[in-house]
């Protein structure tokens, strides 16, 4: 038997439980067949004023994971999608293929992250020199630097926005957001791209390649993306940007 809706893919998303962005933007961006099945790693202190707090909130976040996925996986899913960016760079491009053989060896099935989401976008477009948005505190600024550079990417410019809780990053305004980006730009990048899943720049970033005339990659999108074709699903979608519209 299949599933009615999900006929061709059944996807189980793992994000924080202060994540109210990348469901929608999922949603946003489904294709025909293939369904997306949220499970939420539970934060009990949101708390990011700082680099010792966010880094208690990632080792928590850690501890927690596990047990979104039991539940997810009751639903018959075939592929699991990490829906956090800061987890899967935090220990460079080592960290991110442990975080993966972890994950994929307990579940039972395989993963996508964001790491490996955003190297495959960059080979992709082809680019070495890019600039980088975060709503993260400064820990995470080496930790992001680190893993580009280990596949051969330079960061020329970073913005982190240091949210102070997990929540805010949701509250970032596309104004704000529209800033950042013009000041990221300049002739020595090649793309931006965008961390924090739960920061919203689906659409931002569509509009922005328009006047940047370069890829500017939002996370979720990239996230998204390399998910459809991880598995053999080459549908376009229309309005997220180039990378699932080309690519």
């Amino acid at each position: 038997m299949t599933d009615v809706l999900g006929w061709r893919k059944k996807f189980g998303v793992l994000a924080p439980s202060t994540n109210t962005i990348v469901e929608p933007d999922f949603h946003a961006m489904a294709v025909s067949g293939v369904t997306s099945h949220i499970s939420r790693i539970h934060v009990r202190d949101q708390d990011l004023s700082s680099d010792e707090k966010m880094v208690r909130l990632l080792e928590a976040i850690a501890q927690e994971m596990f047990f979104a996925i039991d539940r997810v996986m009751t639903a018959g899913v075939d592929y699991l999608i990490m829906a956090m960016s800061a987890e899967t760079f935090w220990e460079g491009k080592e960290g991110n293929t442990g975080f993966i053989k972890r994950v994929e060896d307990y579940a039972g099935v395989r993963v996508a992250s964001c790491a490996s989401a955003c190297q495959s976008a960059l080979e992709a477009f082809k680019v070495k020199k890019i600039a980088v948005i975060t709503p993260y505190q400064a820990v995470a600024d080496d930790k992001i630097r680190r893993f580009f550079s280990d596949i051969g990417i330079e960061v020329i410019r970073l913005k982190s926005l240091r949210c102070p809780t997990a929540l805010s990053i949701a509250e970032v305004s596309e104004d704000t957001l529209r800033q950042h980006l013009q000041e990221l730009d300049g002739d020595d990048v090649e793309a931006i791209i965008q961390m924090g899943t739960n920061l919203s720049m689906l659409r931002l970033a569509d509009e922005a390649e328009r006047w940047l005339g370069k890829p500017v990659i939002a996370i979720n999108a990239a996230t998204w993306w390399y998910a459809l074709r991880q598995n053999d699903i080459s549908d376009r979608v229309y309005g997220y940007g180039r990378l699932l519209r080309e690519f």
